[in-house]
């Protein structure tokens, strides 16, 4: 065989091999990276809420009486004092010929009780009297010895008696007087006709705004029957219902973000109260929670959120850890290791790099790093599975999202 015909099959082959190795060699794989910065870090639990009154004064019937139909209607105004509605107190039913014969034959009663006990009065004051005189001369006659001592503290007794029955007189006729003043009353109320019975105003207890009028029309109420509902709209208050899990997380004092409450911008506000008891409520899904009312006052101006009223619909961001600058990551580029603990793929020198890391805590977007890895290292977000540690990749670089 030729020299050169040796040459151009071993060079072939050669070519042959280098093809072979190149088209069977592992590809880098293409990832994304971030670069791990310092800023500030926010944990928080988000969750639906609503406005509600922080006072809500219901007026009702302290009275049952007639209600005059009420001229106010949701959204007026009104002050502390303004009558906002009007009540006429219930009369008796209707009497007829024989029962008012009987309610007059019952004060003539009265009166004649009143002057019997007039009389017994009387007659108990000249017993008295008579008593008192016997006594006067009983003492006189025991000093002078003509009777016996014996005789004056017996008519010492019949004085004390004779007083008593004084005082009782008196008292019986301080009843009697009672009755005829309520049987006089009775048969007047009788005999009033309706239209002459005063009426009684309703007052609204505070400065705000009707909130709900129960009674729009002339009706007859019971006895503590809601007529209308007022209140300051200026007071209003956030309530959330956290899980339990998630209210032991919260703090008096915690800042709040209020959102998604129609219109542009985010209200500040600051938890107030987390109430003691949880109650149980079912998701949408069918599933038992436990959950907690927290409060949240509204710190922004007042100006800034005077759209909103009692009843609606926002959302809040209730703020647990607040730290001004640590080393943060994409919360994407941090995955569990097998054992225990945490770690990222790390590039250098184009290839990635396990490194196991410290976590202090994780958001919706950051995960805050206390150790492992330093500032400006290039970490891989969303890992493939199939990435191993040395494996040779080609990155593309990925800016790091901030939480809302």
């Amino acid at each position: 065989m030729k020299r050169n015909t040796l040459a151009m099959m071993v060079g072939a082959g050669v070519a042959l091999a280098g093809l072979l190795a190149w088209a069977f060699a592992p590809r880098p794989v293409a990832v994304e990276v971030a670069t791990a910065a310092a800023g500030p870090y926010e944990q928080s639990i988000v969750e639906d809420a609503r406005t509600r009154l922080r006072d809500r004064y219901v007026i009702t019937s302290p009275l049952a009486g007639r209600l005059a139909r009420i001229a106010l209607r949701e959204g007026d105004r009104v002050s502390a004092g303004d009558t906002v509605a009007t009540l006429t107190p219930i009369l008796s039913p209707m009497l007829d010929e024989r029962a008012r014969r009987e309610q007059s034959a019952r004060v003539e009663v009265a009166e004649a009780m009143l002057q019997r006990a007039d009389a017994t009065v009387q007659r108990a004051r000249v017993g008295l009297e008579s008593a008192r005189t016997e006594l006067r001369r009983s003492e006189q006659l025991a000093r002078e010895n003509f009777i016996a001592p014996a005789k004056a503290e017996s008519d010492r007794l019949s004085a004390q008696a004779a007083q008593k029955d004084v005082e009782a007189a008196l008292q019986a006729r301080h009843a009697a007087t009672h009755e005829l003043e309520t049987a006089r009353a009775a048969l007047m109320a009788a005999q009033s006709p309706s239209g002459q019975v005063a009426s009684f105003p309703l007052r609204s207890p505070v400065a705000g705004q009707v909130l709900k009028v129960v009674q729009p029309s002339e009706t007859t109420l019971a006895l503590g029957a809601p007529v209308l509902e007022v209140g300051d709209i200026s007071q209003l208050e956030i309530v959330t219902e956290l899980l339990t899990t998630d209210a032991v997380q919260t703090r008096v004092g915690a800042p709040v973000r209020i959102e998604r409450w129609g219109s542009p911008g985010t209200l500040e506000g600051r938890v107030r109260r987390i109430e003691p008891a949880a109650f149980t409520k079912v998701s949408a899904l069918g599933i038992e929670e436990q959950r907690v009312n927290v409060l949240i006052d509204i710190s922004s101006a007042p100006s800034s959120w005077q759209a909103l009223g009692d009843g609606y619909r926002v959302g809040v961001r209730i703020v647990t850890v607040a730290q001004s600058s640590v080393l943060r990551v994409p919360v994407s580029a941090v995955f569990p290791l097998p054992g225990e603990g945490m770690a990222v793929f790390v590039v250098e020198g184009g290839r990635a790099r396990l490194v196991p890391v410290e976590i202090g805590g994780r958001n919706g977007a950051e995960a805050w790093v206390l150790g492992g890895i330093q500032a400006g290292a290039e970490v891989i977000v969303y890992p493939p599975a199939a990435l191993r540690d040395g494996a040779r990749v080609k990155k593309r670089s990925v800016p790091l999202v901030q939480q809302g």
